[in-house]
């Protein structure tokens, strides 16, 4: 006869599986992007997907194969592209010496400061491209993590999308929810998935559009160049693109270029922030929205745990998890409603 009751022994075996569940998550800390990027493109294909398989009756496996390679042309290919351009250019001007005088010497007769202020002006510049640089991913240093990565999350993602059904069902099954709140926290993390993802994305893309086409035709160096960089950092709202135009504006005021710089700093303020609202509020009626302090927070988190793809990753895993904290706080109150009716003897309910 066993020593221990069924219940210690059930106790025992849960000890052994969140032993071994911790140990996995700690050896799974390294693709751990690769598998929110699966997930992330699962939430954007899935609609795509059954569409074709349900509506058209089109092959499963070709079905997802078709939208696989679909988004490595529309999304991998060209972010990538990208990077390589911006680390690039950053390479460049972090070997021009002269590029980083020229902008001192302009500051310095714009706003006079002294050498103490002027140094931690220089050290700031060089830091800051140094930091930049490590915050895209290099094709040359990292290529075999990067293709790891991709290999694995498209791995992954091709089984998600065929298997989709087995897989839902089993998540509905074993996730630590009630079925009722695991359909709400799907539903919610779709929308947050695309406000986050879709929603700022195309904001971003407009705001770096309307810079750079503002470069070009006031006569802006680079501003190709300069409108990708405001497309990344305009995932930060608010915040981002004055980081570009208003020093670029003041440097064309310093130039002698005054119409230049202000009419990049009335093009930016009255046209470049407000598209952020306007594009903002036309998304949260379709798909919901995420809070700028949120966005912020998220960004902040994110960024040196997963660089520059943190500005996407980070305010979802912090709204996700604020989405699993409101439903938890439903399901206390439920519970505690129910507790409470319990107590209640019969016949004293009403």
């Amino acid at each position: 006869m066993s020593l221990l009751s069924y219940k210690q022994r059930n106790n025992i075996n849960l000890i052994i599986i969140v032993a071994l569940g911790c140990l996995i998550a700690y050896s799974l800390h390294g693709i751990f992007g690769s598998i929110l990027s699966t997930l992330v493109l699962y939430t954007i294909l899935r609609p795509s997907y059954l569409y074709l398989v349900e509506v058209k009756h089109w092959n499963r496996k070709v079905t997802a194969i078709l939208l696989l390679l679909t988004s490595i042309v529309l999304i991998v290919l060209p972010f990538y592209g990208l990077s390589s351009m911006v680390l690039t250019k950053i390479d460049e001007l972090q070997n021009d010496h002269i590029y980083y005088k020229n902008i001192l010497f302009k500051l310095k007769h714009l706003v006079p400061v002294g050498s103490d202020v002027q140094r931690l002006i220089e050290e700031g510049l060089s830091k800051m491209g140094v930091w930049v640089t490590e915050l895209f991913p290099s094709l040359i240093s990292g290529a075999f993590n990067i293709v790891f990565g991709l290999m694995l999350m498209y791995f992954l993602l091709y089984f998600m999308l065929v298997e989709n059904e087995t897989l839902e069902k089993a998540l509905v099954k074993y996730v630590p929810l009630r079925e009722q709140n695991a359909y709400r926290f799907a539903e919610e993390m779709r929308n947050t998935t695309y406000a986050n993802v879709v929603g700022q994305g195309l904001i971003s893309l407009v705001q770096g559009a309307l810079l750079s086409l503002s470069f070009f035709a006031l006569g802006y160096n680079d501003p190709l160049f300069w409108g990708v960089i405001t497309a990344f950092i305009s995932f930060v709202p608010v915040l981002g693109p004055p980081i570009i135009f208003i020093p670029a504006a003041l440097l064309q005021i310093a130039n002698g270029q005054a119409f230049a710089g202000w009419a990049m700093l009335a093009v930016g303020f009255v046209v470049i922030i407000n598209i952020d609202n306007v594009l903002r509020f036309m998304i949260a009626k379709k798909v919901g929205n995420i809070h700028p302090i949120i966005t912020v927070i998220g960004v902040v988190i994110g960024i040196p745990l997963f660089g520059i793809l943190g500005l996407v990753f980070g305010p979802l895993l912090l709204s996700y998890f604020i989405l699993l904290i409101k439903i938890y706080e439903t399901s206390a109150m439920a519970s505690e409603r129910l507790e409470r009716i319990k107590t209640i003897p019969t016949g004293e309910e009403f």
